[in-house]
């Protein structure tokens, strides 16, 4: 079985408490840190990497004394590639789920949401996938703007969402890789997305044909 490592930031002590024990229970989710603030998180991750022992996936809490949470996950996801961020908050207005998707998150989890939900969004995150919990896409739901999209840029979008790089987009349907770029400018304008993993996500929530 895949072990999937997993590092917790959140400022209050029963929250941090209530999620390693949670992990503990989970077959192939392994615990091996936590924070209290960002500061310390990005500190412990510096450690961490000069082992060759970063966590596969950070849990991150984003209202947070000092550094909060969505400058805390660009940091990491400028500073650790290799870590992907998921959002666990008490806070689900679209803007600031639109900035932690921004930011880097993978994916986005509202405290009060079923616990395997948060199992299933650190396994979809570690596969570099994007989950956001049901409550997160109503509410994006609720607040998007669309305008319809060509069908090349929903070709785009669909590849996209499947993970493909922009020289492999190119490739893939026999473009130069600045058309791609330009396809893409298109529709994040269009959807008023602000990323890659937003516009992933956005594929996913309206279920266009090719993405799971």
């Amino acid at each position: 079985m895949t072990i999937v490592r997993v590092f917790i930031v959140d400022d209050h002590d029963v929250v941090r408490l209530g999620l390693r024990a949670y992990l503990d229970e989970q077959p192939g989710l392994l615990w091996i840190g936590e924070a209290e603030e960002g500061e310390a998180a990005l500190a412990e991750l510096e450690r961490l990497a000069k082992f060759d022992e970063l966590p596969d996936v950070v849990l991150m809490d984003l209202v947070m004394r000092g550094r909060d949470g969505i400058t805390t996950t660009r940091e990491i996801r400028e500073r650790f590639p290799s870590v992907q961020v998921v959002a666990v908050t008490s806070f689900g207005e679209s803007q600031r789920i639109r900035a932690a998707l921004a930011a880097g998150a993978a994916g986005y989890v509202m405290k009060d949401s079923d616990v395997d939900e948060i199992a299933q969004a650190i396994r979809s995150a570690a596969a570099g996938s994007a989950h956001l919990d049901a409550a997160t896409e109503r509410t994006l739901s609720a607040s998007d703007d669309t305008h319809p999209l060509t069908a090349r840029e929903r070709e785009v979008l669909v590849l996209v969402a499947q993970g493909l790089s922009n020289r492999q987009l190119a490739r893939a349907l026999s473009l130069s890789e600045r058309t791609v770029q330009t396809h893409l400018t298109s529709i994040m304008r269009k959807l008023n997305l602000g990323s890659r993993t937003e516009a992933a996500l956005w594929a996913v929530r309206e279920g266009l044909p090719g993405v799971d």
